[in-house]
């Protein structure tokens, strides 16, 4: 194997890691798994004989491409974007992410100061699709102003909740959980307890901000911590963020890479035998 060859397997290892990458959420999970078990189904039917499924499963073949590209374009796009802004490397995003802070904090501040209530979800490691695809679509970058527009009073999502994922706006009135813990039925407002409800089954921060007193509150792990103020909300913008990039597990990391790295020297055997 000559160094053209391993810089050759690098690359490709480093392609396939970030096109995994569009494998992220509980949907498209089920959908390549939908997939793989349509191509088990057809080896099966290869070599078991079976014509009418092998003829049915042949003739749809040319059009799963097209097929793939309709289900997984956000996610395709949101790929190439990435590559785009060199976000693969690590730079853009830890720039991105400053920007999100700043932009989170001016909005809250913004928004506590009219008294407008609102909710802000930042998604952690665990995937919050289930709930993003419970609202409106967006995808967007985060920006004060785009917050402010969506939670103005008596607007058609002022009562939802905003999901902020990889840096962009995913959606807007989206339905969280409500905390069903004793502690907080009957002495929070429905915003407060679906800030702790979706912080209980995630590790994602929650800003929730009164439309009664403008305080700002912030809920992680089900812990709701009231008035915490701008300088406090940044502090905790800052470790979500860094809680993110420190535990995005790196071994979560180097196991994608270690089976993208695999699927490349397999692909390189395979190509160099044919």
């Amino acid at each position: 194997m000559t160094w053209v060859s391993i810089v050759d397997i690098l690359v490709a290892a480093a392609l396939i890691y970030n096109v995994l990458g569009i494998f992220s959420g509980r949907r498209a999970v089920h959908v390549a798994i939908g997939m793989a078990l349509l191509a088990g189904v057809y080896l099966l039917a290869l070599f078991s004989g079976w014509t009418l499924v092998n003829r049915m499963l042949t003739s749809a073949a040319p059009y799963a491409p097209i097929a793939f590209i309709v289900m997984f374009q956000a996610d395709i796009r949101r790929f190439l974007a990435r590559l785009g802004r060199g976000r693969w490397i690590g730079l853009g995003r830890q720039l991105e992410r400053r920007e999100v802070e700043e932009e989170v904090l001016l909005a809250a501040q913004e928004l506590a100061q009219s008294k407008t209530g609102a909710l802000i979800v930042l998604e952690g490691e665990v995937s919050l699709r289930t709930y993003i695809e419970s609202g409106v679509a967006m995808e967007a970058k985060v920006s004060r102003d785009l917050l402010n527009s969506i939670f103005i009073a008596k607007g058609p999502m002022h009562d939802g909740a905003v999901i902020v994922q990889r840096e962009r706006i995913m959606a807007a009135a989206c339905f969280l959980p409500l905390s069903t813990s004793a502690n907080v039925q009957g002495k929070l407002g429905t915003r407060h307890r679906a800030a702790i409800g979706v912080t209980e089954e995630s590790d994602a921060l929650a800003i929730a901000v009164s439309e009664e007193t403008g305080m700002i509150s912030t809920a992680v792990r089900g812990e709701l911590e009231r008035n915490v103020g701008i300088e406090g909300l940044q502090e905790r913008l800052r470790r979500h963020g860094g809680v993110r990039v420190r535990h995005k597990t790196r071994a979560l990391q180097a196991l994608w890479f270690l089976i993208s790295l695999t699927l490349a020297i397999l692909l390189w055997l395979y190509l160099g035998r044919a």
